[in-house]
């Protein structure tokens, strides 16, 4: 009797494992999102209240931007890879399907560094003006802070499953 080896093809592991960082892209992009929507915060001053929203800086409009941009594209891959799992064909098939999702990898991480990386330094920025005009919007720029780090996380989740994904490109050698 033939010793039969159970453990899973290292391909069916990639694919899991791309699929569950797709999901974990997701959640965290969709966290960020709410976070930043509703950034808001008002403080009295002497000329009367003082609203801030997170719209009123560019920077914030742009981190918005890559995340409703990375969550689009994010939604996309899930749909693709839940199809992939569950008829076993791919939607995109030949090179061109491998193509779509290294290259989309590569660019919608990079794109997220981006949004991130604009979160963090413009709230820094404003977070010295604000104290030295001693305008105390600590809540505002530690909500858009938190959002900031979930789409850096999302990066980091969708530059792993760009890693996988250079795994399944066809060997052309």
């Amino acid at each position: 009797m033939a010793d039969i080896d159970s453990a899973p093809s290292s391909a069916t592991v990639s694919k899991s494992v791309v699929l569950v960082l797709r999901v974990l892209t997701f959640v965290f992009l969709l966290i960020a999102l709410i976070i930043i929507v509703i950034d808001k915060e008002t403080e009295d001053t002497i000329a009367g209240p003082f609203e801030v929203k997170f719209s009123d800086v560019h920077a914030y409009r742009y981190m918005l931007s890559t995340i409703v941009i990375g969550f689009v594209y994010n939604l996309l891959q899930l749909a693709l890879s839940i199809f992939t799992a569950i008829s076993g064909n791919r939607v995109i098939s030949g090179d061109v399907g491998f193509l779509f999702d290294f290259f989309g990898d590569k660019i919608i991480s990079y794109f997220l560094l981006s949004g991130s990386a604009a979160g963090f330094g413009v709230s820094d920025d404003l977070h010295l003006v604000s104290k030295a005009e001693d305008l105390p919007f600590n809540s505002f720029f530690s909500k858009a802070n938190a959002s900031a780090s979930l789409l850096l996380i999302g990066f980091f989740f969708t530059a792993i499953a760009s890693v996988f994904t250079s795994f399944a490109l066809p060997n052309k050698t």
